[in-house]
């Protein structure tokens, strides 16, 4: 199978450009012709075995799809004139490629669960796992709906974090602005001033224009080192014992450690109930869940106690055996499996995580200002001051 890119027009007159898998290109025209478009440009782009798809797509647009998928089918519309019609209408490049791939997939006697799975960039294990569990109990758009919630609350909560450090963000990259331009521009300019004086500086001015001179000299080096060391960190933390190393390390940090194991237990009770209410095995919940966690050291204790429950044991003794799990957490998942509300208690414990997590990370964003500000005012003062201290002793002098 070839790729190729292609340039037509839809029925709406919309000028359609990407580019697709197919047989042939005689093949890709009949299908074009087929769904109606006007055929301006064919040109196969990559041979056989180059012909992966690249790109990406954010969440925010895989739960738009999700939405309208959903009501279509709700609709009465079939999958494949559904997933055409999203198709259509998607203005993200490489997911109308997907789509492409994925229809045609499906007009061939796939599952469509099978054709999702062929693409893990744009459809998650969970995604692909609730949609099998829907095609075998009958129940797609009610799955498609909650896989839509949960992507929806997943990415509402990283959002938060994120927008909770943007502004804490731009005041440390403020302060190195300001510092570099003092270091780098202001600092030379009363060290010319200082040499036409002559005499014996400040200890602290000394300090200034020996850290400034070393800067200039230094500061390539500086970058490039500092590039490595990134680069050497993230290498080492993708490794199976860095991964872990690191998240350990996270996990007692103080206050960080407390809000990184936050996230953690929410992200896996909130799978886990959206898992467990699709129908999806509880075996086959926890691998999803595990690898979905984001902390190496929850995935281990997961993964640990999947092997005592497919051993015929409860799933709240593995966990509270592992002691990553609070035993709030243990508890409350012992008591839905023992009542048959599990689904319901792991939400709980999801939600309750939640609000935890967003109660620290706006208490951690209100600390963290105030803090930096006073860092940025200590360096920027400290500057300034260490610069007049010699025009200070002159003026002493003088008078």
């Amino acid at each position: 199978m070839n790729v190729f890119s292609y340039v037509v027009k839809d029925k709406e007159g919309k000028i359609l450009k990407g580019a697709v898998e197919a047989d042939s290109k005689e093949k890709l025209v009949e299908n074009f012709h087929k769904e109606g478009y006007v055929i301006f440009s064919i040109a196969e782009s990559h041979r056989k075995g180059t012909n992966k798809i690249h790109g990406r797509i954010k969440t925010d647009e895989l739960v738009v799809f999700s939405r309208q998928f959903t009501t279509l089918i709700e609709s009465g519309i079939p999958v494949v004139e559904a997933m055409s019609i999203l198709r259509d209408q998607v203005t993200n490049a490489f997911f109308k490629n997907v789509l492409w791939a994925i229809l045609k997939d499906i007009k061939e006697g796939a599952s469509l669960s099978g054709a999702f799975i062929k693409h893990p960039k744009v459809f998650p294990e969970i995604y692909t796992s609730m949609v099998e569990a829907a095609e075998v109990s009958g129940n797609l758009p009610e799955i498609l709906e909650r896989v839509s919630v949960y992507l929806e609350k997943s990415s509402a909560l990283k959002k938060k974090i994120i927008s909770a450090m943007y502004y804490p963000i731009i005041i440390v990259l403020i302060a190195i602005g300001i510092t570099s331009f003092m270091m780098f521009k202001i600092v030379p300019t009363f060290k010319g001033i200082f040499d036409m004086l002559g005499g014996k500086l400040p200890l602290p001015t000394q300090i200034l224009i020996n850290l400034s001179e070393f800067l200039k000299n230094y500061i390539i080096l500086m970058i490039i080192v500092v590039i490595l060391a990134a680069i050497l960190f993230r290498k080492y933390t993708s490794s199976y014992k860095g991964s872990r190393k690191y998240h350990k390390f996270l996990m007692k940090l103080p206050i960080i450690g407390g809000l990184v194991n936050k996230i953690a237990i929410a992200r896996f009770a909130r799978t886990f109930a959206t898992l467990i209410r699709s129908g999806v095995p509880v075996i086959k919940c926890l691998e999803i869940v595990a690898k979905t966690s984001g902390n190496k050291i929850i995935e281990d204790a997961v993964m640990e106690s999947r092997k005592s429950i497919q051993e015929g044991q409860p799933i709240s003794v593995p966990l509270e055996k592992s002691t990553i799990f609070p035993t709030m957490v243990t508890k409350m998942i012992a008591v839905g499996e023992k009542s048959g509300r599990l689904e319901a208690m792991l939400t709980k414990i999801a939600q309750f995580y939640e609000e935890q997590t967003d109660a620290m990370v706006a208490g951690l964003s209100s600390l963290i200002e105030p803090l930096i500000i006073v860092f940025l005012g200590v360096v920027v003062g400290g500057i300034v001051v260490s610069l007049f201290l010699p025009i200070i002793k002159i003026t002493q002098y003088i008078t």
